[in-house]
């Protein structure tokens, strides 16, 4: 995974040719810290680029794109957010509402 901060954010994911899922989490978050080893597996079993946004050190790309809780994940095509998924959720519903299944 990707550590993502507003120096590398662009050049990461807005200007990837490849679909780039962003978590928006933070340390105090414990549901971001159960659904990081989630993503880990998602990215390795199937290829998905991913990046971690930690929101409280980059509070202005968070809200660029209105996220108002964590985890929070936005998946970009060609630079656009083209789905958000809210909450930790279990292995197989996020591999499902990625249409990775």
């Amino acid at each position: 995974m990707i550590t993502l901060t507003t120096d590398n954010y662009e050049e990461q994911v807005l200007r990837n040719d490849e679909p780039v899922l962003v978590e928006f989490w933070a340390e105090w978050c414990g549901p971001c810290r159960m659904v990081g080893p989630v993503l880990e597996q998602i990215e390795a079993e199937h290829g998905l680029k991913i990046g971690k946004l930690n929101t409280d050190e980059n509070p202005e790309i968070m809200a660029r794109y209105g996220v108002m809780a964590v985890p929070t994940m936005l998946l970009f095509e060609n630079g656009e957010p083209v789905k958000q998924i809210v909450g930790a959720k279990p292995k197989r519903m996020l591999v499902s509402e990625l249409g990775l299944a």
